[in-house]
């Protein structure tokens, strides 16, 4: 059974065990969540820093934070304010964006992943906001990039063209490629692209 529930600054082993498994060495090690981070998620905006648990075993782990203007050509450094969302969250905005989502390898493709964008989306209700955003890789496309851009890949993936690790799995989840950003973070199968995605509840 898969549980979810806030996290906190006592959480922060269990977190940072959770980026261990899910980005191992040559992944360097100081872009693992630190202790100053996950009490800031926890502290300035806790809707958003999420914790899947699977019988009770730590297993995957989710953080957001709201803001305005999120279609606005933007880095993740910037989005996120490093990671610490201080300068970044805005209790006002109408979108809730995920920075970060990953999983214990051995709990991925157990519906973890699944029930964390399930519960973000549950958030937007809860707090009445437009929508969900983030902006995710795209590590197929570097096998292709000499043929077709990035633009290309993103429709052909949408339209079930081609299948994309990443993107295919957030479309899978409801979410809708909008446009691509150029120099969104460090990625070399991504060739440093993001793909903005957006879910909208019903209506809005």
């Amino acid at each position: 059974m898969i549980a979810i529930r806030r996290y906190s600054a006592a959480d922060y082993e269990a977190l940072l065990q959770i980026q261990k498994e899910a980005f191992p060495p040559p992944f360097p090690s100081e872009l693992w969540w630190t202790v100053e981070q996950v009490e800031a998620h926890a502290t300035i905006f806790p809707a958003g820093a999420l914790l899947a648990e699977v019988n009770g075993e730590v297993a995957g782990s989710a953080t957001s934070l709201l803001v305005r203007n999120a279609d606005r050509s933007h880095t993740w450094e910037e989005i996120s304010d490093n990671g610490l969302i201080r300068a970044s969250h805005q209790p006002d905005g109408d979108t809730l964006y995920g920075i970060d989502l990953c999983v214990r390898p051995r709990y991925c493709g157990k519906g973890v992943a699944a029930a964390l964008y399930e519960a973000r989306k549950q958030t937007v209700l809860q707090l009445g906001l437009t929508r969900f955003a983030a902006v995710c890789r795209i590590p197929g496309y570097h096998a292709v990039s000499t043929e077709i851009g990035p633009e290309q890949y993103v429709s052909e993936v949408k339209n079930g063209k081609r299948s994309d690790q990443v993107l295919s799995f957030m479309i899978k989840q409801g979410l809708t490629p909008t446009h691509v950003l150029n120099g969104y973070v460090e990625d070399e199968e991504s060739l440093n692209y993001g793909v903005f995605v957006e879910w909208r509840p019903p209506g809005r």
